[in-house]
């Protein structure tokens, strides 16, 4: 079962954009109220402000447009921060991992201590291109919560507290199952729609898909409604549910193999009869879910370096890269149970 209840609220995540030095420790403290409020206990806090600290001092020295990301793990059981920047890219990223090795003249704990502290760590790179880093922490018990591939980003509009858009992952044993729910318009009313349909997938994400999205239209006729997009995948196959203008795309390593998109309407206003479309998927195969915050050209000619990135870093890769920042912005990028 996921660790957050399907009675609480769906997470935004938290962006620290590191333009200046002191937001170093602006994430930090990030960092650390996040492991807080995911229930890491002892001196796990504390290393994960430093998880943190590292990563954005990283970003403060050697990057160009860097960015931490910070947010509870999209299956539960602890917590990841994400590193996203465009530029200069790592050359050695074996000795850049090294402890005490630096470009700087500083003490070089950096990108060792990160990988010492962290229970997983993936790490793409390329030099005159950019970096971005997923580092997740969690209880010893639960390492296999960090090595989940999955991959769930979720802002809000430029100048908004409120995230209009929410989404949830779940696997219940079975299947896993995703919805990226967008509210219309922006602000607290549309964060309320969106909130309210996350609660309704969680309660019955095990159900066919069109009977999830039946009862959402149920749940929101009391909300200014929302756009609605569900995937399900199982080791071979996916199938996609959508209304509104959240879309699904399917890629390997190579190309793009699907793309699709919602049935007109919206969901708690006028809703067409739910239909499900289903697609094969390749072994290597990952599949995106992504409200229209995140801008479509992404999939039309993708950089080779995107389609082959692990799940976590694709859905980093598209929000720092392609979110339309007038627009509240959600990606969730997952490859089924087995993948990894």
């Amino acid at each position: 079962m996921d660790a957050l209840m399907a009675d609480s609220p769906a997470p935004a995540t938290r962006r620290v954009r590191i333009d200046h030095h002191s937001a170093v420790h602006d994430a930090a403290e990030t960092a650390r109220s996040l492991a807080r409020e995911c229930g890491l206990p002892g001196a796990m806090p504390d290393q994960a402000a430093v998880l943190a600290s590292e990563l954005a001092g990283n970003l403060d020295k050697h990057a160009v447009d860097g960015s931490l990301y910070l947010q509870p793990l999209p299956l539960g059981g602890g917590l990841e921060i994400l590193a996203a920047d465009r530029g200069p890219g790592m050359a050695e990223l074996e000795r850049c991992l090294t402890d005490g090795y630096t470009t700087k003249g500083t003490l070089g704990a950096g990108l060792g201590a990160v990988r010492r502290i962290a229970t997983d760590l993936t790490i793409s790179t390329r030099a005159g291109t950019g970096t971005l880093i997923c580092a997740r922490l969690t209880l010893p018990d639960a390492r296999e919560a960090a090595r989940q591939a999955v991959g769930l980003l979720s802002l809000p509009a430029a100048n908004e507290d409120d995230c209009g858009d929410a989404a949830a992952v779940t696997d219940l044993g079975g299947p896993r199952t995703a919805a990226v729910v967008d509210g219309l318009g922006h602000g607290p009313d549309a964060s309320e729609a969106a909130q309210a349909a996350v609660r309704t997938f969680r309660t019955h994400a095990e159900r066919p898909l069109t009977e999830i999205m039946t009862v959402m239209h149920r749940t929101l006729r009391h909300t200014r409604g929302a756009a609605v997009g569900l995937l399900r995948l199982s080791a071979a196959e996916a199938e996609y549910c959508g209304v509104g203008n959240v879309r699904a795309v399917a890629i390997g390593p190579d190309e793009v193999h699907h793309r699709l998109t919602g049935q007109p309407g919206t969901v708690g206003w006028r809703m067409p009869t739910p239909r499900t479309h289903g697609f094969p998927l390749s072994g290597a195969a990952t599949v995106v879910l992504h409200s229209d915050g995140i801008d479509l050209r992404w999939a039309h000619t993708p950089p080779p370096r995107l389609l082959r990135l692990p799940a976590p870093l694709l859905a980093a890769a598209l929000v720092h890269g392609y979110h339309r920042t007038r627009d509240d912005a959600t990606v969730v990028a997952a490859q089924p149970r087995s993948a990894r």
